[in-house]
Protein backbone atom coordinates (compact mmCIF):
# COMPACT_ATOMS: atom_id res chain seq x y z
CA UNK A 1 0.00 0.00 0.00
CA UNK A 2 1.28 3.65 -0.92
CA UNK A 3 2.28 5.48 2.13
CA UNK A 4 0.15 8.21 2.92
CA UNK A 5 1.79 11.72 3.83
CA UNK A 6 0.79 13.53 6.93
CA UNK A 7 0.62 17.08 7.11
CA UNK A 8 -0.38 17.28 2.63
CA UNK A 9 -4.05 15.00 3.51
CA UNK A 10 -6.95 16.87 2.72
CA UNK A 11 -10.04 14.70 3.13
CA UNK A 12 -13.65 15.13 1.31
CA UNK A 13 -16.49 13.20 0.82
CA UNK A 14 -19.39 13.70 -1.62
CA UNK A 15 -22.99 12.33 -0.85
CA UNK A 16 -24.32 12.21 -3.91
CA UNK A 17 -21.32 10.96 -6.29
CA UNK A 18 -19.41 10.01 -2.63
CA UNK A 19 -15.97 11.28 -3.57
CA UNK A 20 -13.82 10.45 -0.21
CA UNK A 21 -10.39 11.92 -1.45
CA UNK A 22 -6.66 13.43 -0.01
CA UNK A 23 -3.73 14.66 -1.39
CA UNK A 24 -0.30 13.01 -1.25
CA UNK A 25 2.88 14.47 -2.89
CA UNK A 26 1.66 12.34 -6.14
CA UNK A 27 -1.94 13.03 -7.06
CA UNK A 28 -5.66 13.22 -5.43
CA UNK A 29 -7.07 9.66 -5.15
CA UNK A 30 -10.95 9.44 -5.12
CA UNK A 31 -12.63 6.50 -3.24
CA UNK A 32 -13.80 3.22 -4.61
CA UNK A 33 -17.34 3.70 -6.64
CA UNK A 34 -17.72 0.42 -6.76
CA UNK A 35 -18.70 -3.15 -5.24
CA UNK A 36 -17.07 -5.72 -4.36
CA UNK A 37 -18.00 -9.10 -6.32
CA UNK A 38 -18.50 -10.82 -3.57
CA UNK A 39 -21.81 -9.17 -2.21
CA UNK A 40 -24.33 -8.59 -4.16
CA UNK A 41 -25.31 -5.29 -5.02
CA UNK A 42 -28.83 -3.90 -3.85
CA UNK A 43 -31.37 -3.10 -6.31
CA UNK A 44 -32.81 1.01 -6.12
CA UNK A 45 -36.15 -0.88 -4.66
CA UNK A 46 -34.18 -2.25 -1.69
CA UNK A 47 -32.85 1.14 -0.68
CA UNK A 48 -34.65 3.11 1.94
CA UNK A 49 -34.91 6.80 1.18
CA UNK A 50 -36.52 9.81 3.52
CA UNK A 51 -37.56 13.02 2.01
CA UNK A 52 -35.95 14.53 4.80
CA UNK A 53 -34.02 14.59 8.27
CA UNK A 54 -35.26 12.61 11.48
CA UNK A 55 -36.83 14.87 13.94
CA UNK A 56 -35.23 14.74 17.26
CA UNK A 57 -36.29 12.25 19.81
CA UNK A 58 -33.16 11.31 21.46
CA UNK A 59 -32.41 12.98 25.14
CA UNK A 60 -28.98 14.30 24.84
CA UNK A 61 -28.76 14.27 28.59
CA UNK A 62 -28.38 10.42 28.21
CA UNK A 63 -25.94 7.89 26.76
CA UNK A 64 -26.03 6.45 23.57
CA UNK A 65 -24.10 3.62 22.61
CA UNK A 66 -24.04 1.94 19.00
CA UNK A 67 -22.82 -1.67 18.80
CA UNK A 68 -22.24 -2.72 14.74
CA UNK A 69 -21.75 -6.55 14.47
CA UNK A 70 -19.83 -7.62 11.62
CA UNK A 71 -18.18 -10.47 9.89
CA UNK A 72 -14.98 -9.50 11.40
CA UNK A 73 -16.23 -9.16 15.00
CA UNK A 74 -17.98 -6.36 17.09
CA UNK A 75 -17.25 -2.93 17.73
CA UNK A 76 -18.65 -0.66 19.91
CA UNK A 77 -19.14 3.00 19.76
CA UNK A 78 -19.76 5.46 22.41
CA UNK A 79 -22.30 8.74 21.29
CA UNK A 80 -21.13 12.08 21.93
CA UNK A 81 -24.90 12.95 22.06
CA UNK A 82 -24.44 16.29 24.16
CA UNK A 83 -21.75 17.55 22.05
CA UNK A 84 -23.13 16.53 18.57
CA UNK A 85 -27.21 15.51 19.10
CA UNK A 86 -28.71 16.76 15.11
CA UNK A 87 -25.53 13.88 14.32
CA UNK A 88 -26.21 11.33 16.94
CA UNK A 89 -30.26 11.68 16.31
CA UNK A 90 -29.33 11.11 12.78
CA UNK A 91 -27.06 7.87 13.46
CA UNK A 92 -29.60 6.79 16.24
CA UNK A 93 -32.68 7.05 14.15
CA UNK A 94 -30.99 5.24 10.73
CA UNK A 95 -29.94 2.42 13.27
CA UNK A 96 -33.21 1.71 14.77
CA UNK A 97 -35.16 1.85 11.00
CA UNK A 98 -32.53 -0.88 9.58
CA UNK A 99 -30.88 1.74 7.48
CA UNK A 100 -27.49 -0.03 8.09
CA UNK A 101 -28.39 -3.57 8.16
CA UNK A 102 -26.39 -5.65 5.85
CA UNK A 103 -24.70 -2.33 4.33
CA UNK A 104 -20.63 -2.77 3.86
CA UNK A 105 -17.28 -1.21 4.31
CA UNK A 106 -16.91 -0.44 1.01
CA UNK A 107 -13.59 1.65 1.25
CA UNK A 108 -10.39 0.40 3.27
CA UNK A 109 -7.63 2.23 3.63
CA UNK A 110 -4.85 0.32 6.69
CA UNK A 111 -3.62 3.19 8.64
CA UNK A 112 -6.22 5.82 7.86
CA UNK A 113 -9.72 4.47 8.30
CA UNK A 114 -12.48 1.80 6.93
CA UNK A 115 -15.67 3.95 5.54
CA UNK A 116 -19.11 2.86 5.33
CA UNK A 117 -22.90 3.68 5.93
CA UNK A 118 -24.05 3.86 2.15
CA UNK A 119 -26.82 1.46 1.35
CA UNK A 120 -25.75 1.04 -2.38
CA UNK A 121 -22.33 -0.15 -1.20
CA UNK A 122 -20.55 1.58 -3.87
CA UNK A 123 -19.61 5.13 -2.43
CA UNK A 124 -22.78 6.56 -4.42
CA UNK A 125 -25.34 6.50 -1.57
CA UNK A 126 -27.40 8.22 0.84
CA UNK A 127 -30.16 8.50 2.75
CA UNK A 128 -32.06 11.03 0.59
CA UNK A 129 -31.48 14.13 2.48
CA UNK A 130 -28.67 15.85 3.81
CA UNK A 131 -28.53 18.04 7.31
CA UNK A 132 -26.24 20.42 8.64
CA UNK A 133 -22.87 20.35 10.13
CA UNK A 134 -22.44 20.85 14.24
CA UNK A 135 -19.34 22.12 16.18
CA UNK A 136 -16.14 19.86 15.72
CA UNK A 137 -13.81 19.97 18.93
CA UNK A 138 -12.55 16.68 19.19
CA UNK A 139 -9.30 14.92 17.32
CA UNK A 140 -9.16 12.45 14.30
CA UNK A 141 -7.99 9.93 16.62
CA UNK A 142 -8.25 5.82 16.78
CA UNK A 143 -11.67 4.62 16.75
CA UNK A 144 -13.18 7.67 16.37
CA UNK A 145 -16.50 7.81 14.14
CA UNK A 146 -17.33 11.15 11.94
CA UNK A 147 -19.47 11.88 9.09
CA UNK A 148 -18.34 11.60 5.64
CA UNK A 149 -19.38 14.76 3.75
CA UNK A 150 -19.02 17.15 0.13
CA UNK A 151 -18.60 20.08 2.32
CA UNK A 152 -19.99 22.19 4.73
CA UNK A 153 -23.67 20.70 5.64
CA UNK A 154 -24.36 18.03 3.19
CA UNK A 155 -24.62 15.13 6.05
CA UNK A 156 -26.06 12.09 5.39
CA UNK A 157 -25.83 8.28 6.29
CA UNK A 158 -22.05 7.70 5.06
CA UNK A 159 -19.38 7.67 7.99
CA UNK A 160 -15.47 6.52 8.70
CA UNK A 161 -13.88 5.05 11.82
CA UNK A 162 -10.14 5.89 12.08
CA UNK A 163 -7.76 3.18 12.12
CA UNK A 164 -5.73 5.52 13.39
CA UNK A 165 -4.67 8.83 14.22
CA UNK A 166 -4.58 11.45 11.87
CA UNK A 167 -4.76 15.07 11.24
CA UNK A 168 -7.56 15.62 9.64
CA UNK A 169 -9.07 18.99 9.02
CA UNK A 170 -12.01 19.90 11.30
CA UNK A 171 -14.50 19.56 8.59
CA UNK A 172 -15.98 15.68 9.19
CA UNK A 173 -18.35 15.96 12.28
CA UNK A 174 -16.78 14.33 14.93
CA UNK A 175 -19.74 11.81 16.62
CA UNK A 176 -18.57 9.07 18.42
CA UNK A 177 -15.75 7.04 19.28
CA UNK A 178 -14.99 3.37 20.82
CA UNK A 179 -13.37 3.11 24.00
CA UNK A 180 -9.45 3.32 24.05
CA UNK A 181 -9.68 0.01 26.32
CA UNK A 182 -12.25 -1.82 24.31
CA UNK A 183 -9.68 -4.37 23.15
CA UNK A 184 -12.15 -6.75 21.25
CA UNK A 185 -13.80 -3.20 19.58
CA UNK A 186 -10.42 -2.55 18.47
CA UNK A 187 -9.57 -5.98 17.71
CA UNK A 188 -12.44 -5.95 15.25
CA UNK A 189 -11.40 -2.72 13.85
CA UNK A 190 -7.90 -3.89 12.76
CA UNK A 191 -9.65 -6.78 11.29
CA UNK A 192 -11.50 -4.55 8.84
CA UNK A 193 -8.92 -2.42 8.38
CA UNK A 194 -6.18 -4.62 7.24
CA UNK A 195 -8.38 -7.04 4.72
CA UNK A 196 -6.66 -7.40 1.47
CA UNK A 197 -7.71 -4.28 -1.01
CA UNK A 198 -7.20 -3.83 -4.38
CA UNK A 199 -6.71 -0.75 -6.94
CA UNK A 200 -10.27 0.72 -6.83
CA UNK A 201 -9.39 1.51 -10.47
CA UNK A 202 -8.31 5.27 -9.85
CA UNK A 203 -5.09 4.48 -8.33
CA UNK A 204 -5.86 3.78 -5.08
CA UNK A 205 -5.64 0.87 -2.84
CA UNK A 206 -8.68 0.82 -1.09
CA UNK A 207 -11.18 -1.56 -3.16
CA UNK A 208 -12.10 -4.13 -0.57
CA UNK A 209 -11.03 -8.11 -2.37
CA UNK A 210 -13.76 -9.19 -0.08
CA UNK A 211 -15.64 -6.41 1.32
CA UNK A 212 -17.09 -6.59 4.98
CA UNK A 213 -20.33 -6.76 6.26
CA UNK A 214 -22.19 -4.79 8.91
CA UNK A 215 -24.61 -6.99 9.65
CA UNK A 216 -26.57 -5.14 12.19
CA UNK A 217 -26.67 -2.17 14.57
CA UNK A 218 -28.34 -1.73 17.65
CA UNK A 219 -28.85 1.22 19.90
CA UNK A 220 -28.24 1.47 23.48
CA UNK A 221 -30.12 3.93 25.30
CA UNK A 222 -29.12 5.03 29.18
Amino acid sequence: MKKILIGVALLSVVIAGYFFFWKTTKKSSIMNNSLSTSIPTPTQSMIKTYLNPPAMTIDANKTYTATMVTDKGTMTVKLFAKDTPVTVNNFVFLARDGFYTNTVFHRVIKGFMIQGGDPKGDGTGGPGYKFPDESITREYTRGTIAMANSGANTNGSQFFIMHADYPLPKQYVIFGAIDPTDSGSLATLDAIATSAVGDNGMGEDSKPVTSTVLQSMSIKEE
